[in-house]
């Protein structure tokens, strides 16, 4: 077939890789002047399938007041006169139960795990580089309350099949030498072995030439101006680059899919969530990060990338704003510069915010819409880099009429549906 990706991010590339490799005809287009140009650019650099787990869960309403107070806090909450930011916060309250946890927890890990290994395969096959590790992440414990509270989480670990390995403060050292300084800092932590590290853009990048070597076109500087319907399917678009219409089209938009679905009376709960980052130069790799420390405390991930240090972190609600608030980068500087002292040259970091697309459950959105020829692959997160291989494969099937390797049928849109 003749398909259309809209969006040019690590979801949408990856979904073209995938199609093309199926033998479709594929084109990807962007309002940007490139790939990887918006959410996936700078993002925490986190592969971690046994971090997949939603935002709303037990107890995140009085966890969620505690940290709008704190100095350093990971959530921020920007009210404005938007329906939508309302409405979907209201349908987060209501997954915030140990019922629907479950529920949703379910319906991420065997994706997450899937993409990983969609992810190894992919590398093996084409020897793609992009500042990878395998090296695993650490969820560092600042509080003896934080790792007598992991319970929960390892028992869900138990459950899927998930290698983890809790650790005391020798035991962090010995998986990240860079906290050695520091011991009085933390507790312990939870490692899992299995989960990798990558820059997001540089791999977005190579994989969009491995797309042009197998045919697939890009057009950037592309913007929508009009979907034009016919009966239950899209019979072509208006675009700033003329008329154009496909056999079938790809939703992989992020945070701007929620848009474009309204226009075509198919609304989806996405909402942008906002997430900073700062990259830093690496001055000391003795004193450096190996792979991935989860500052459990602030909720920031700091990453080795290569020669830099990825620092990210913050929930901030406040719609489709893309400003840069400076309390954000302190929040940053504060948890790598307390853990990592010395490591990286702060002087010269540079600060960066992406808009993460967020669904109020916490699983993506993937499969059929009620228009014939119009597929979701959107609703991430902040799991996008970690399940875009697998969501990109497992689309690619179900387009082709085959059947994916997992069940994916819980993540189509018909959940909201119900």
């Amino acid at each position: 077939m003749k398909i259309m990706v809209l969006g040019g991010g690590v979801i949408g590339v990856t979904t073209a890789y995938y199609l093309a490799e199926a033998g479709h005809e594929v084109t990807v287009v962007d309002r940007q002047k490139g790939p990887a140009l918006e959410t996936s650019f700078a993002n925490a650099g986190e592969i971690s399938p046994g971090y997949a787990s939603p935002w709303a869960g037990p107890g995140i309403p009085l966890k969620a007041i505690k940290w709008l107070l704190m100095k350093h806090g990971p959530l921020v909450v920007r009210p404005a006169f938007d329906p939508h930011m309302w409405t979907w916060l209201v349908k987060m309250l209501r997954n915030c139960t140990a019922e629907r946890y479950a529920i949703n927890k379910a319906r991420m890990v065997p994706l997450a795990e899937y993409s990983r290994d969609t992810l190894k395969a992919l590398r093996e096959a084409t020897g793609i580089a992009y500042d990878e590790r395998a090296q695993g992440t650490l969820q560092l414990f600042r509080t003896q309350k934080q790792l007598d509270g992991t319970g929960g989480d390892v028992e869900v670990l138990k459950k899927y099949g998930v290698p983890y390995e809790i650790l005391d403060q020798d035991g962090c050292i010995a998986a990240e030498p860079g906290l050695a300084g520091v011991r009085e800092k933390f507790v312990g932590g939870l490692r899992l072995p299995r989960d990798e590290t990558g820059d997001c853009k540089m791999f977005t990048d190579r994989l969009a030439e491995l797309c042009v070597a197998r045919g697939v076109k890009f057009e950037y500087d592309f913007t929508v101006w009009r979907v034009i319907r016919s009966r239950n399917r899209i019979a072509n678009l208006s675009t700033s680059k003329g008329w154009m219409t496909a056999d079938a089209y790809v939703m992989a938009m992020g945070s701007y899919s929620a848009e474009f679905m309204r226009r075509v009376k198919r609304p989806i709960p996405v909402y942008p969530v906002k997430g900073y980052s700062i990259t830093v130069p690496i001055q000391d790799a003795a004193l450096a990060p190996v792979s991935t420390v989860m500052d459990e405390t602030y909720k920031v991930a700091i990453t080795r990338l290569g020669n830099r240090i990825r620092v990210g972190g913050t929930a901030e609600i406040s719609g489709f704003d893309l400003r840069l608030h400076e309390s954000r980068r302190r929040t940053l500087e504060h948890s790598v510069g307390d853990l990592f002292p010395g490591a990286g040259a702060m002087r010269d970091a540079t600060f960066w915010c992406g808009l993460r697309p967020m669904t109020p459950d916490g699983p993506p959105l993937i499969g059929r819409t009620e228009l014939s020829n119009l597929y979701l692959n959107t609703g991430h997160g902040t799991l996008g880099w970690t399940m875009a291989c697998g969501s990109a494969k497992v689309l690619s099937d179900i387009i082709s009429s085959r059947v994916p390797d997992i069940d994916v049928r819980d993540l189509a849109q018909e959940r909201y549906l119900r």
